[in-house]
């Protein structure tokens, strides 16, 4: 028996079909094992020595793979083609050698870049052994990375309070949003102006014209700076004889794009189906492990972390059959098309990102797939097609007009494109991150020079230069590649940790960067500028990918950067934080300060007028605040919005007439709140945040005192006479009757829902059960109110048969009962038999206690607190997040 180790168990069940008796296949589930979440688990001094540790999880699965090993013939590694599937195989040997599970057996490792019987039968037969090369590069980043968060982070915590951990390369591509967010920032707009031109050949075809040129000078976008010089111009055009000066046609060719890599399937799927590059990632990985497809299990494209953009030559002769036979021999070029990495720094030669068999058209594979699925399957499946069909031709026209007026000559320029052999367009069209003119849809009408030209209409249109667009995760993940930064398997971990430590945040499909992520990279940039430099962080990828080139020793690089960077962590230890709130006052002063539309200085507080706003660090966070606190207690959140809805100081709205306090709106560390009077000695005046959506513009004197009145009691519960409140919270406005929650919907209002309508949203809150049920499960028939003691009896039909709940207490029914049959006083009474039973002994005698030993006295009061419930993972306190491998970065 040959034993055969993958990562993941979908891969095992579509390998063992292919390779039959003889063979048994178990998964690893991925990485089996990882560096512990502590201090030492890399050692410099020990010539950085590692310390690794199984997964619990993965502890039983290894426990089922050494047990298969003992009895193989041979162990076959069989992980992904790439250097994480290398350190997967490497890792799994040498616990197979720690477990002394391996008696001689011959030990192969087989790569295969498709999970297709051919694919998985050719690799079985050209075996090779563990590239240690490959293992190095991984082992050195994975250092990297350990080194940088668990030395850099405890220094962001200690000097930046509220900050979050910091990454080696994360940081970097947050400092790129950050970066593009400062421009925007910076970014004065400019006005220009454009002057088009309607114009009719004599044979009344019209078509556009721009101004391109006067009085022999070239005029560029900017030149026309005003609306006065645009109406000048204009007013000479409107009298202006125009003569076509020369018409000039080119042949054009566009060649398609080649083959998916992971980067640019990230961007394709972010632009054309909206996807997330973790969710792309996810999706390929279930077509590359494999499908059902009519009773078979097929991996339907090869592996999806690769930077190559070649393909098989088998594959390459699939396609050119495909297209002839789709499209018809003018589409296929002559010889085939051939493709070549230009990535900076490009990994492992795999190939392209393509389907397995491309005779199964997305048409056909789309009943076999899930939605998401069919859209990334079709895209890949066209893309690839289009990689190898016939050129387009175009034919770009373009035509120069003389406009002369009373001794001028104004020089105008039309141009326009015609399609005259569609191609690969025919099929496929790349996408794009920004809106581009559409040069395919404009056409030029015949015309020839020293042809006059009528005069339809003159345009003066008033431009504004526009800052650089926010990063998309498409364009961010194409800048990153662009810079040699990260890999293929890292991009979907980098942008999902930015956002989960909310870092930054996706709107509209644009990167914003939170004021938390601008505060660390500040700090980086002010105190380890070096290590969020782009050319940096890319020439250590380059030094890695040395490493898997067995051209450097990864010992060797670590020493380099340990050398340089311990030293960088050192002159932070007398930093004050006073030092730093200086740094990234100034640093940030742009962004914190912007300018005043009504002028003067954007650092006077808007409340006592004498004191400076200044930034201030807090252990929830960075905010601003002024510089006469205590007298002053003006704060704000760091980012003032563009209508200065943010920064609305202590705003008196009148006062409360009941009270006779002043009720005021106020704006605070998070976010504007309004409150009833001022603090009296330690006792705090009663506050309420504004609801999400509610511009602090809007919120008067009514609508404060009805927020300050928050939670409003709608009335008693029918059945056991407790109260129903309305407020509202994280996730919106609700009613609340004892521990039920249910959220209001479209068209109810917090402030005026009546009993009925809070009874019904209660009652269909129950009907749902909580959110752990099982989904299906019984809710349960309401049979009204206990007799004697209230509250709501319910019987159900459980697990273990049917019963009667009332309180906490559950009673079984008898044999002859259902839920649907029992009474309510059949109910009660059983209920309290149950609570007889449950209740305990007059007399009973406390259980003893054996006495601990003295020896043992420190281990029981160190374990005297109950244990994390099964499932729930322990917390982790004072220590950053534990890393999974994969998402290293």
């Amino acid at each position: 028996m040959n034993l055969v180790v993958v990562e993941s168990p979908a891969k095992a069940k579509t390998i063992n079909k292919y390779l039959g008796r003889g063979y048994e296949v178990l998964a690893s589930f991925g990485h089996v094992r990882d560096l512990p979440a502590k201090n030492g688990s890399v050692d410099p001094d020990a010539d950085f020595k590692m310390i690794w540790e199984v997964d619990a999880k993965a502890q039983r699965r290894l426990n089922d793979i050494a047990q298969a090993a003992t009895g193989a013939d041979k162990l076959i590694l069989a992980t992904d083609p790439d250097r994480e599937g290398e350190a997967i195989s490497w890792h799994v040997l040498q616990v197979l050698k720690q477990k002394k599970a391996l008696n001689g057996q011959a030990i192969e490792r087989v790569v295969f870049n498709a999970i297709t019987k051919a694919a998985v039968t050719e690799a079985m037969n050209h075996p090779r052994r563990i590239d240690q090369a490959l293992v190095d590069a991984y082992l050195a980043r994975r250092a990297l990375d350990y080194l940088v968060g668990f030395t850099l982070s405890p220094v962001l915590w200690r000097k930046l309070p509220g900050a979050r951990s910091a990454g080696r390369v994360q940081s970097v591509a947050l400092r790129l949003v950050c970066d593009r967010e400062l421009e925007i920032e910076k970014f004065v707009r400019r006005e220009y102006w454009s002057l088009i031109a309607t114009l009719a050949t004599p044979r009344d075809e019209t078509f556009e014209a721009r101004l391109v040129g006067a009085d022999g000078k070239k005029l560029q976008r900017l030149d026309i700076g005003s609306g006065a010089d645009a109406e000048a111009f204009k007013r000479a055009l409107e009298t202006a004889a125009f003569t076509v000066a020369a018409v000039e046609a080119k042949p054009v060719k566009r060649h398609p794009q080649p083959p998916f890599t992971t980067s640019t399937l990230q961007q394709e799927a972010s632009r054309k189906l909206g996807f997330a590059p973790a969710h792309t990632m996810r999706v390929a990985q279930h077509l590359y492990e494999g499908v059902d497809v009519g009773g078979e299990t097929l991996g339907l494209i090869t592996y999806m972390r690769t930077d190559g953009v070649q393909i098989a030559g088998e594959a390459v002769s699939a396609v050119r059959r495909v297209i002839e036979a789709d499209y018809g021999a003018k589409y296929v070029p002559t010889a085939p098309r051939r493709y070549e990495t230009k990535a900076k720094n490009a990994q492992e030669a795999h190939e392209a990102i393509r389907p397995t068999g491309l005779t199964l058209r997305p048409s056909q594979a789309k009943k076999f797939l899930d939605a998401d699925q069919s859209k990334l399957y079709e895209l890949i499946w066209l893309r690839t097609v289009a990689s190898q069909m016939e050129s387009a031709e175009l034919e770009r026209t373009t035509a120069d007009i003389g406009a002369r007026v009373a001794g001028r000559l104004l020089e105008l320029r039309a141009t326009g494109t015609v399609v005259k052999f569609d191609g690969f367009l025919t099929l496929y069209q790349e996408g794009q991150d920004e809106d581009a003119e559409d040069e395919e849809s404009r056409r030029l009408p015949a015309m020839s020079a020293g042809e006059s030209l009528a005069k339809r209409a003159i345009a003066a249109n008033q431009h504004f230069t526009e800052p650089p667009p926010r990063y998309s995760e498409a364009s961010l993940v194409k800048r990153l590649e662009e810079l040699g930064i990260g890999r293929p398997s890292t991009y979907a971990s980098i942008l999902q940790v930015l956002k989960d430590r909310k870092y930054v945040r996706l709107d509209k499909r644009r990167l914003y960067p939170e004021d938390r992520g601008r505060i660390v990279i500040a700090f980086l940039e002010s105190f380890f500028a070096k290590y969020v430099e782009y050319d940096f962080t890319a020439g250590l990828e380059e030094q890695l990918d040395l490493i898997s080139n067995n051209e450097l020793a990864w010992r060797d690089v670590l020493r380099d950067f340990w050398r340089d960077f311990i030293g960088a962590i050192d002159e932070t230890k007398d930093l004050k934080i006073s030092n730093v709130i200086d740094a990234l006052d100034a640093l940030l002063a742009p962004h914190l300060f912007p300018p005043r539309a009504e002028g003067g200085d954007p650092r006077q507080c808007p409340t006592c007028t004498g004191g400076r706003l200044t930034l201030k660090l807090s252990k929830f966070g960075a905010f601003i605040g002024c510089s006469n606190y205590p007298e002053c207690r003006y704060a704000r959140p760091l980012s003032v919005p563009a209508d200065g809805s943010g920064d609305i100081g202590t705003k008196k709205l009148g006062e409360d007439p009941k009270t006779g306090l002043e009720v005021t709106l106020r704006s605070g560390r998070f976010g504007p709140y309004v409150q009833l009077g001022e603090a009296v000695e330690k006792e705090k005046p009663r506050r309420a945040g504004l609801p999400k959506g509610t511009a602090p513009d809007d919120v008067d004197l009514q609508r404060a005192l009805a927020l300050l009145s928050l939670p409003r009691e709608v009335g008693r519960h029918p059945e056991d006479g407790e109260p129903i409140v309305a407020s509202f919270g994280r996730f919106g406005p609700y009613v609340k009757h004892g521990k039920t929650y249910a959220s209001l919907e479209a068209g109810d209002d917090m402030f005026h829902i009546g009993l009925n309508r809070a009874v019904t949203l209660i009652a269909e809150k129950l009907a749902k059960g909580p959110r752990f049920r099982r989904f299906g499960a019984d809710p349960g028939r309401a049979l009204g109110a206990h007799p004697t003691k209230g509250g709501p009896i319910v019987a159900k039909n459980g697990r273990y048969g049917p019963f009667v709940s009332h309180d906490g207490v559950n009673a079984t029914l008898p044999a002859d009962k259902t839920p649907e049959s029992v009474t309510l006083e059949e109910a009660a009474a059983l209920i309290d038999a149950r609570a007889e039973r449950n209740r305990p002994a007059p007399h009973a005698r406390p259980r003893k206690v054996k006495r601990p030993s003295p020896g043992t006295a420190r281990h029981i009061k160190a374990s005297s607190k109950r244990p994390p419930a099964r499932g729930t993972k322990r917390p982790n306190a004072g220590k950053p997040p534990r890393k999974t491998t994969q998402a290293a970065e």
